[in-house]
C-alpha cells in the first residue's frame, strides 16, 4: 500500500452483508456489547436490544445514555430498543418472545446473574436449541464472576504505564470486535451442525491479545516499532509533532534522502544514533504544512499533529 492510499480510501461503497436475515438480540449494557451490536448491524443483522426502562428523568436504563447520549445513539442506530423488567413475569415474557425468534443472544451478566434470570446455557439450549449464546465477561473462565472494567483488564495486561489514562478503551473494542466475531462463528457452527453454540468473550482476553506485540517485543523501547528505528518514532517539527512510520526500505531510504542522509534502507543504519539525530534535525526545520507536501510529492507514510 502507498503511504497516500489509506488517505484516499472512501467508505460510501455498498459493503457485503453476510448478517442479512439475521436476528440478534442483547441484554448487554454499556460499551462491549452495544458496540458488539453495532458492528452486526453494520453487516446486515436485524437488531433488538432489551433493556430495563429508564427511570424518570433518564433517557435510558443503559449507563452509556446517561453519561454520553451521544455515543448511545451512534451505537443504537438502526437498533430496534424494547424495554423490560427481566425479574418480572411479564419482563419474562417480552424476553421468551424475542428469543422465540432469535438466532444469536449477546449478553455481559456474570454468570450467576444469567442463571438467576433463566439463561444459563444448559437451559437456553434445552428450549432453544438453534439459538446461540455470545456470553461477554470481564475475565473468562473461573475469573467470570469477578468485578472489573476496561482499565483493569488493561492493566492486567501490562497495557497501562505511569499514571496517564489510556488515550481510548482498547478492552472494550476489541471484546466487542471478537463478539461479533463469535456471532459469525456461532453461526457457521449452527449451519454445520443444525444446532447453537455458547461462544464466551472475555474482555480481559480482548486486552491480552492487543498486549501481543508488545509481548512480542515489537513495541519495547528496543523494538523497530517501539522507538528503535528512526524511520518509525514521534518528532518534534517546527510547529507540532509528526508521526512517521517509514519502516520499510524504500520509505525509510526516501525519509533518509530528505534529512540529508545517504538514501539507506538498511535496519541497521536506520537503527543508528546519528541516523536518529540527522533525522530529528532536519524535522525540526520543518512546518507540518512543509511535512505533509513532502509526504505527498516523495511519498513518505507520516501524519503531523498540532
Amino acid at each position: 500500500m502507498s503511504a497516500r492510499t489509506a488517505h484516499l480510501a472512501t467508505t460510501d461503497q455498498p459493503q457485503p452483508q453476510p448478517l442479512r436475515s439475521t436476528r440478534i438480540l442483547s441484554l448487554a449494557l454499556n460499551l462491549p456489547g452495544p458496540a458488539a451490536l453495532m458492528r452486526c448491524a453494520r453487516l446486515g443483522a436485524e437488531c433488538t436490544k432489551l433493556e430495563p426502562p429508564p427511570a424518570t428523568g433518564h433517557p435510558s436504563a443503559d449507563p452509556m445514555g446517561i453519561y454520553s447520549p451521544a455515543a448511545y445513539a451512534t451505537l443504537h442506530a438502526g437498533v430496534r430498543v424494547v424495554h423490560a423488567h427481566l425479574k418480572t413475569p411479564e419482563g419474562q415474557a417480552v424476553l421468551h418472545e424475542e428469543l422465540a425468534r432469535t438466532d444469536v443472544l449477546i449478553t455481559s451478566f456474570r454468570p450467576s446473574a444469567l442463571g438467576k434470570l433463566g439463561l444459563a446455557w444448559d437451559a437456553l439450549q434445552a428450549r432453544y436449541p438453534r439459538l446461540s449464546l455470545v456470553r461477554i465477561v470481564g475475565a473468562a473462565a473461573e475469573r467470570a464472576e469477578e468485578p472489573g472494567h476496561d482499565l483493569t483488564y488493561l492493566a492486567d495486561a501490562g497495557l497501562v504505564t505511569g499514571t496517564e489514562m489510556p488515550p481510548t478503551l482498547y478492552a472494550d473494542m476489541g471484546g466487542a470486535l471478537m463478539a461479533s466475531e463469535a456471532v459469525l462463528q456461532a453461526l457457521l457452527e449452527r449451519a454445520r451442525t443444525g444446532h447453537g453454540v455458547c461462544i464466551e468473550v472475555a474482555l480481559a482476553d480482548a486486552a491480552a491479545w492487543l498486549a501481543q506485540p508488545r509481548d512480542w517485543g515489537l513495541t519495547t523501547p528496543d523494538g523497530d516499532v517501539g522507538g528503535q528505528h528512526a524511520g518509525y518514532r514521534i518528532y518534534p517539527c517546527a510547529d507540532g509533532r509528526v508521526a512517521v512510520a517509514a519502516l520499510e526500505p524504500h520509505f525509510a531510504a526516501r525519509l533518509c534522502t530528505a534529512a540529508g542522509l545517504p538514501a539507506s534502507g538498511d535496519a541497521d543504519v536506520l537503527r543508528a544514533p546519528a541516523t536518529h539525530l540527522a533525522v530529528a534535525a532536519f524535522l525540526r526545520t520543518q512546518t507540518r504544512a512543509q511535512l505533509d507536501a513532502l509526504a505527498v510529492a516523495q511519498d513518505i507514510p507520516l501524519h503531523t499533529l498540532a
